[in-house]
């Protein structure tokens, strides 16, 4: 490439403000300079919008804890759940880097990470699966000491009716207050004391993604790092076969920065393309069913592809079941422990179960859509549940035990109320929903899920309730009125993108590398295939491959490869 001119010069400009922003302070850390440029006028990304966890086997935080685990078993458990459906090197590199991730946040950033113990592994029962749980999350940060930074951090999706930062674990706990009060309010009413206390001293506590990405433009100020927001990407530049910089828009004009080392994308996946999603993914999805950052549609993704990029992994996403939005331009409502409660059950078109309710949301969805097994979707689906599991749960995420269903939900054909089992399956036109309850009822009643094995796996059992037994997962229906909510295969965000290697590069169609070229997070195919291994296995790959894209770009890792020439190189040339 002739006479360039530049704007603007960086080492490492990355696209995407989410964990995107990790690169960004390890490239700093490394000596390099470094910009971030986010379509949106918030940061955070779908991160933001999450439960804040990050799946990380091996790290420090649990190390401090005295919790034993080895390299071998996590290798062991990912090769068995992932298999085939991702290249093995993606998942080798995560392990190889993810505890120095978490270390890297610990040293550049103001968070404190805790162990969200007993959250297990989503296949804990697989061999070199974990019960006790590898995942860790933030601590409340306050999100006033960012000062005028403040209202640039997305706001998060989970929120309770006083103020109070609910973390991944106040939340089961939350949910439990009416069964466990004894153990269960001391931690929401910490918690409330918390938001409550932090407004009178003028702090602003949050929790879960919105502490994460919080912490994580703090630590972007701390380092110096450059935050453009309000800044979508345009173009992809290339010198011959070399990324060299890109073309950002930027407060009504076209601005060209150079990145000297590489540029990485981080800027999500295709959440909110309805068109891209039908034709990747399925045909019955509809808009408003994704709770992903209402900025990702996907536009990075063809950029890298007229950049030379192959798409991998385009079927799928992190899928999440919710109740749809009641209106156009609504928000879906969440369905995370309700699935896995007594007292419920899910049910498709013809009136019968037809999973275990209670397995982790990306299999549930891909369950629901007929992917596992080839089938057309089960849907339309209704969880279907009684009086007495109202009256003890915290449901859709912010409906209080006890508390009725709104009445938007019952307008718009989403909810249903009945005085028993037979009225309600005619107010749903399915007649076969008598015997699905009946043959439910039986099963629950004695404690053994024989067609699903529902309650017997250490996941299935976090979200259930321990004072019902003998199985935690299972209650027959049998106090009227009795209600159905439609369920959705909602999600987190695809995750299906740009194919990437072990050290994060883009690849061709061809599998050569990219030179100066990375994807990480949503961006890029998941380095899990067709699954998700634990609590925050999204983030803690985006974290991962943010910082091991950087390292790459300084030169620290893959030297001697054909297609690196290293930070020092690329900045003379």
């Amino acid at each position: 490439m002739q006479n360039v001119t530049w704007d603007e010069t960086y080492d490492v400009v990355v696209v995407g403000g989410g964990t995107g922003i990790v690169a960004a302070l390890a490239a700093a850390e490394e000596g390099l300079t470094a910009l971030v440029v986010e379509k949106s006028e918030y940061l955070g990304g779908s991160t933001a919008l999450s439960g804040g966890g990050m799946w990380m086997p091996g790290n420090h935080v649990l190390r401090e804890k005295g919790i034993a685990d080895s390299r071998q078993r996590a290798e062991t458990y990912l090769d068995e759940v992932v298999g085939e459906t991702a290249p093995r090197e993606r998942r080798v590199a995560f392990l190889d880097h993810d505890a120095d991730a978490v270390e890297l946040l610990r040293r550049c950033t103001p968070l404190r990470f805790s162990h969200m113990r007993e959250y297990a592994d989503y296949f804990s029962e697989t061999r070199g699966g974990s019960a006790i749980g590898r995942s860790i999350e933030p601590a409340p940060f306050d999100l006033a000491s960012l000062g005028e930074d403040a209202g640039l951090v997305r706001k998060g999706s989970l929120e309770a009716p006083v103020p109070m930062p609910i973390t991944s674990m106040d939340y089961k706990w939350m949910n439990l207050m009416t069964r466990m009060p004894q153990r269960a309010l001391p931690k929401v009413a910490g918690r409330v004391a918390q938001g409550i206390g932090g407004k009178v001293i003028k702090r602003n506590y949050v929790a879960g993604g919105a502490a994460l990405a919080a912490g994580l433009v703090a630590g972007a100020r701390r380092a110096g790092v450059p935050l453009w927001t309000s800044s979508p990407l345009r173009e992809i530049v290339l010198d011959g076969d070399r990324v060299v910089g890109v073309v950002v828009e930027r407060e009504g004009r076209t601005v060209r920065v150079e990145a000297r080392c590489g540029v990485v994308l981080a800027a999500g996946g295709f959440d909110h393309n309805l068109a891209m999603r039908r034709e990747h993914q399925s045909t019955a999805l509809e808009a408003g069913w994704s709770f992903g950052n209402p900025a990702n549609t996907g536009e990075v993704l063809r950029l890298a592809q007229d950049a030379g990029a192959d798409l991998t992994l385009m079927g799928q996403s992190w899928w999440f079941p919710a109740v749809p939005p009641a209106a156009p331009g609504g928000e879906p409502s969440v369905l995370l422990a309700e699935r896995s409660l007594p007292g419920s059950l899910i049910v498709d078109g013809t009136g019968h179960r037809f999973f275990n309710e209670s397995c982790d949301y990306m299999t549930a969805g891909r369950i629901m859509l007929g992917h596992d097994d080839g089938e057309a979707p089960h849907l339309p689906a209704w969880l279907i549940f009684d009086q007495k599991y109202r009256n003890s749960y915290v449901f859709g995420g912010g409906l209080m035990p006890g508390q009725a269903l709104p009445k938007a939900w019952y307008e718009a054909g989403l909810a249903h109320k009945a005085s028993s089992i037979e009225e309600l399956a005619g107010a749903l036109g399915i007649p076969g929903v008598r015997d699905g309850v009946a043959r439910f009822n039986l099963l629950a009643t004695q404690g053994h899920d024989d067609d699903f094995d529902r309650g017997l796996s250490h996941y299935d059992r976090y979200y259930g309730d321990p004072t019902n037994t003998p199985n935690p997962n299972l209650r027959p229906l049998t106090k009227a009125p009795y209600y159905a909510v439609r369920v959705v295969p909602g999600d987190l965000g695809t995750c299906g993108g740009v194919r990437a290697d072990a050290h994060a590069r883009a690849l061709r169609p061809d599998g050569t590398a990219i030179d100066g070229l990375y994807a990480t997070g949503n961006c890029a195919g998941n380095a899990f295939g067709h699954y998700y291994p634990g609590p925050g296995a999204t983030i803690g790959q985006g974290v991962t491959f943010a910082y091991v894209a950087a390292l790459h770009a300084a030169g620290r890792l893959g030297a001697g490869e054909g297609t690196l020439r290293g930070a020092a190189d690329r900045r003379v040339g």
